[in-house]
């Protein structure tokens, strides 16, 4: 009967003995766009970015490495799904019951070592080298433009004139006084003289 072989104990226990390889696949011309988020609330050695939907977590790895000098510890990946929404965002004119959902996106959350931090900038407090309150008056004027041609302008009053409640009020405490119509405009519609000419009391 031949002699029952020697038991080979197994080594001692190593943690984190796998080290996935890093910095490894070259990055020259990347054909992608990375965008890095605003996150106040976000500790500093932690960044957000919005990533195409083909990106995986090796990847982000090896373009922050190779070319900034990033060094990665762990990468969190989620997808966030947009609203759905009525017709495609090119259509002119909306169809209801036509339904459309946009593309999703995705966002990847890096930690980098507690020794090189990111902090953001502060924002500026004088945006007139932006022209930011030009651009607020554009937006307010498209959106009332928006609001005045839609299909509920009906229900929306106008707020650049007097409403019947203030013009009966003038008339009854005798502020004003009532003048037909036919005083500042003809039959055809056009002005005569003084349009709108009110007579105090």
């Amino acid at each position: 009967m031949p002699a029952p072989k020697p038991y080979h104990r197994l080594g001692p226990l190593v943690p984190n003995r796998f080290i996935p390889p890093k910095g490894q696949k070259k990055v020259y011309l990347p054909n992608f766009t990375l965008t890095l988020l605003r996150t106040p609330f976000a500790p500093p050695n932690y960044a957000t970015f919005i990533v195409p939907l083909n990106t995986n977590k090796f990847d982000i790895k090896d373009y922050l490495y190779q070319l900034y000098g990033v060094e990665v510890i762990s990468v969190r990946s989620y997808i966030k799904q947009a609203k759905v929404r009525q017709d495609k965002p090119s259509a002119r004119l909306p169809k209801p019951n036509r339904w459309y959902r946009p593309r999703a996106t995705k966002r990847m959350t890096i930690e980098m070592p507690a020794s090189a931090p990111f902090v953001w900038p502060s924002p500026p407090e004088d945006f007139k080298p932006w022209d930011k309150d030009m651009h607020e008056t554009a937006v307010k004027e498209r959106e009332a433009e928006r609001k005045a041609v839609g299909p509920d302008a009906k229900r929306n009053p106008k707020g650049d004139g007097k409403t019947l409640r203030e013009q009966a009020e003038e008339l009854l405490s005798g502020k004003k006084a009532w003048r037909p119509g036919w005083v500042d405009w003809d039959v055809t519609g056009r002005a005569r003289g003084d349009v709108g000419a009110q007579v105090e009391i």
